[in-house]
């Protein structure tokens, strides 16, 4: 995985489950020396051309709390193959943007993997999926920051670029201040978001705890790409809802960042109730 030569996959959500992780409902029953997986995933990001899928199930429904009946198989796989034993992979889910990777189901049904697979193996690993998704996705969550700075940027670049190119009433439409004040405030929120994405990323790196500080990056930063991306198309004018510029492609795979890792109102929550664990009277 580290030197690229094979994909990893990601999968937590369920069709009917997305930030409400506890109530997943597909399972993992034990067999001799393996486990049975019974149940259906929902948007796998490189789930056909994965060798590897990192699948949260329960082990122990009737578990109190119900994460700790949770856990995390390391499932293996061919890439590229829909059929496995057990495994189905439904055709790709046709998304509004973000179409340089696939997002996939997956279905279970009767698919066995062994119990050495268990993420931390099953003596330290079993029941404790949650705990380790939950870690996977503060990880993800400085990521998902980050792709949301990259987004801002390139659109403020794009902005920059062609507001001093277009004319109107005789000069560049950057000399015009009902613009300046638009980058101003893109260029203003691109510095702002990535230094909450690198101060997260660097307490990250430190092994320090850092989900509320993981949470107001991505929050923030998300937002930012969003709203970058918006301006820069109202800067654009018409030509920015045409597919010969890039602004367009930008503008579609903005939205996901708003959703992915935890949406901006789950973000919302987390920094909300760790504020308040970290400053109780």
């Amino acid at each position: 995985m580290a030197t690229g030569e094979m994909r990893a996959a990601f999968s937590l959500s369920e069709p009917e489950v997305g930030s409400d992780v506890q109530a997943i409902k597909t399972t993992a029953r034990k067999d001799g020396d393996h486990y049975e997986i019974n149940g259906q995933k929902m948007w796998v990001t490189n789930g056909l051309l994965s060798s590897l899928v990192f699948v949260l199930v329960k082990t122990d429904p009737q578990a109190e709390p119900r994460y700790k009946g949770m856990t995390c198989f390391i499932c293996e796989k061919e890439p590229g193959q829909a059929d496995h034993d057990g495994l189905t992979i439904p055709p790709k889910i046709k998304k509004l943007g973000y179409k340089g990777v696939e997002s996939t189901e997956l279905v279970f049904d009767g698919y066995k993997v062994p119990a050495e697979n268990i993420l931390g193996g099953e003596d330290e690993g079993l029941g404790q999926g949650f705990v380790q998704m939950m870690d996977a996705l503060e990880v993800g969550r400085v990521n998902v920051a980050a792709r949301g700075v990259g987004i801002a940027q390139r659109a403020l670049e794009l902005a920059l670029k062609y507001s001093q190119e277009r004319k109107t009433f005789g000069k560049p439409i950057a000399e015009h201040q009902a613009i300046q004040f638009k980058l101003a405030d893109m260029a203003t929120q691109v510095d702002a978001a990535r230094l909450l994405t690198l101060r997260a990323a660097r307490m990250k790196d430190a092994g320090e705890r850092s989900d509320l500080e993981a949470g107001m990056a991505k929050l923030f930063a998300s937002e930012a790409g969003r709203f970058c991306v918006e301006e820069s198309l109202r800067i654009h004018g018409g030509y920015g809802y045409s597919k010969e510029y890039e602004i367009e492609r930008l503008y579609r795979d903005a939205p996901l960042l708003l959703i992915g890792e935890g949406t901006s109102e789950i973000q919302r929550m987390v920094i909300g109730r760790t504020l308040l664990k970290r400053h109780k009277i």
